[in-house]
């Protein structure tokens, strides 16, 4: 209840919140609310301008930018879950194993860690989609991939702290077992600012996602993906601008809106700070 009522206290956090619920909600009903089919062309109005009847104009073939954008965040919003998802399980275990056993173990997986994080995480997710293939479904297993180091570390840190603390060592001396310690009582305890930097991460997912279907390395062409929206108005920024504009906007609030939370999480998850 005190994280909850720190959360709701902080404007950041109800901004943040605000802007990813509605982002949500968008994705969910997003055949519902979008007022055309997002691949639907009509080349007679093609580079149309915003205007009562497409509120965000139409791109170079002709289609609703607005319907595409609507049904963009649905496939972003998809991206940053399953990228999350594969660096939190693979990433959050491989951490606290290394932290509690130390050692050689510890040794071998951070040189492996610090060679992956020795690379920047986008161009590592274009390393990775360079090899597996270009499609979206590759694309988001190089996003997660690439966030794997970013939650390996952060969980060994947390790890290496509280496995020091009292309570662990009674657990052990109690004849609590090594898994149940780790479970029960470690990643019970360090899993906050984990959870913070999942968020962090969600946002981050969505940019590098967006910036692999630029490139022509994620989503393919007819997907509504704002990043692939980007790359094919790019030749238009200056004759059709909100061929680019509305996209890049709704990049922006996405990543405004998680990035926001997330620093209202990490405060709220603070035992430090007042109820």
């Amino acid at each position: 209840m005190g994280v909850v009522r720190r959360l709701s206290r902080s404007k950041i956090g109800i901004t943040g919140l605000v802007i990813t619920l509605t982002l949500c909600i968008i994705s969910i009903l997003a055949p519902y609310i979008a007022p055309y089919d997002p691949i639907q062309q009509d080349l007679t109005k093609s580079l149309k301008g915003p205007s009562w009847e497409n509120l965000m104009g139409r791109d170079e073939f002709g289609r609703d930018v607005l319907s595409r954008v609507i049904f963009g965040t649905r496939v972003s919003l998809y991206i940053g879950v399953i990228s999350v998802t594969i660096g939190f399980f693979i990433g959050v275990p491989i951490g606290v194993l290394s932290g509690f056993y130390g050692g050689w173990l510890d040794m071998i997986v951070q040189r492996m860690i610090d060679t992956l994080m020795a690379l920047p995480g986008i161009l590592l997710a274009i390393a990775v989609v360079s090899i597996l293939g270009i499609n979206l479904q590759n694309a988001m297993i190089a996003v997660g991939i690439s966030s794997i180091p970013v939650f390996a570390r952060l969980a060994r840190s947390s790890v290496i702290f509280i496995k020091e603390e009292d309570f662990v060592e009674a657990a052990r001396a109690v004849g609590a077992g090594n898994l149940r310690i780790m479970i029960r009582h470690i990643l019970r305890n360090s899993i906050s600012p984990v959870l913070v930097q999942a968020t962090f991460q969600f946002a981050s997912s969505i940019l590098w996602a967006a910036a692999l279907s630029f490139l022509g390395l994620g989503a393919q062409p007819p997907t509504p993906e704002w990043g692939a929206m980007l790359a094919s108005g790019r030749t238009y920024i200056l004759s059709a601008p909100h061929v680019i504009a509305f996209p890049g906007l709704a990049i922006m609030i996405a990543v405004l809106g998680f990035n926001l939370l997330g620093e209202a999480l990490r405060d709220a998850l603070d035992p430090r700070m007042p109820l």
